[in-house]
């Protein structure tokens, strides 16, 4: 394998997307790492761990090292990023790639500080922080170089990032920890309390995935949904509608919806005029769920565009950023002060 020198990741809650250089997003795999407790040894990453969930033995654990978009468990994650760069980029004793980490919003300097000691211990020569709206609306094909407002809104898996951007930089933005991870717990809620279900992660994401609804749809969906019965103790099979995810996912999009218009409250006349034009650009895999353009459009009064590929928005932008890195890395040197 040849090596590649500069990588873009977007380090997501959900997924890892892995942008190389001239080849675009080389890897989408889930942020899921089987362990062996007994040896503490990695038996699997990506999506054949994510099959693993709820599925192991007592010696073995299939867990998600990220949550709410930054790192909960520092080791596992230094170890899936050491497995996806050398999976994606080669790997060599002298070989270290520069790379592009996109993190949240709203995230503290002791976290941004953990991405990118986790980054280098991975591998990287030099690593970059970058802000997700950022990353997002670069890929989503924004021009944020002009003096005109652009609004973008990025549900991922850990967190939704709402930023206002201007002359390359956020004027405003919001991030909360309210996203895809956050719906599937939700319809999870829902099922043990109207069905009295027990259901796992799997299936809630697939009752998401299958008739989520964010907006009243024209004709009514429906999908078996197996369990165990929280009454009886036994496996049962019930079957659910789309209104009824509309009802299980309505305290999230309503939080998701308050921090669209707290940002839209704080943009400056000028700058919200802009958007009032333009409209708003919705990026992440969260973008995928049925209607919630329209119940956000419906909210604000503004008219909101689904990006053309909503889930690698981040990771292309990443990418694009990378043709930049000689300016980014001149200016910081200058500056004497960190990219974020």
């Amino acid at each position: 394998m040849a090596f590649v020198n500069e990588v873009g990741i977007d380090l997501g809650t959900a997924n890892v997307l892995v942008y190389v250089k001239n080849k675009g997003v080389v890897l989408n795999e889930p942020s899921v790492v089987a362990v062996n407790k007994d040896s503490d040894e990695i038996l699997a990453v990506g999506e054949e761990a994510r099959r693993m969930l709820g599925r192991t033995p007592a010696n073995i654990v299939a867990l998600r090292p990220l949550k709410d978009g930054v790192i909960s468990d520092y080791d596992i994650t230094e170890r899936m990023l050491k497995y996806f760069i050398k999976k994606t980029c080669g790997s060599g004793r002298f070989f270290r790639p520069k790379i592009m980490v996109c993190v949240p919003s709203g995230v503290t300097e002791v976290e941004k500080r953990a991405v990118r000691e986790a980054a280098t211990q991975a591998g990287g020569k030099d690593v970059f922080l970058m802000e997700e709206p950022v990353a997002a609306a670069i890929g989503a094909g924004l021009d944020i170089s002009q003096p005109d407002g652009v609004m973008v809104i990025d549900i991922g898996g850990g967190t939704t990032d709402v930023a206002v951007i201007s002359l390359g930089g956020i004027v405003a933005s919001k991030s909360v920890k309210m996203a895809g991870d956050k719906f599937d717990e939700y319809i999870i809620r829902y099922m043990r309390n109207v069905h009295k279900l027990y259901i796992g992660e799997r299936t809630g994401e697939e009752l998401k995935r299958t008739i989520g609804t964010a907006y009243p749809r024209e004709d009514v969906i429906e999908m078996e949904c197996r369990g165990r019965d929280l009454v009886t103790g036994l496996p049962k099979t019930v079957i659910v509608t789309s209104d009824e995810m509309m009802k299980a996912l309505e305290e999230p999009l309503y939080t998701i919806c308050e921090a669209v218009h707290s940002v839209l409250e704080i943009t400056p006349p000028e700058l919200a005029a802009d958007i009032s034009n333009s409209g708003i650009m919705l990026t992440g895999g969260g973008a995928l769920l049925y209607g919630i353009d329209k119940r956000i459009s419906e909210r604000m009064g503004i008219e909101v565009k689904i990006a053309e590929n909503p889930m690698d928005c981040v990771a292309i932008g990443t990418g694009k950023a990378l043709n930049t890195l000689e300016k980014l890395e001149s200016n910081r040197l200058n500056r004497k002060e960190p990219l974020i």
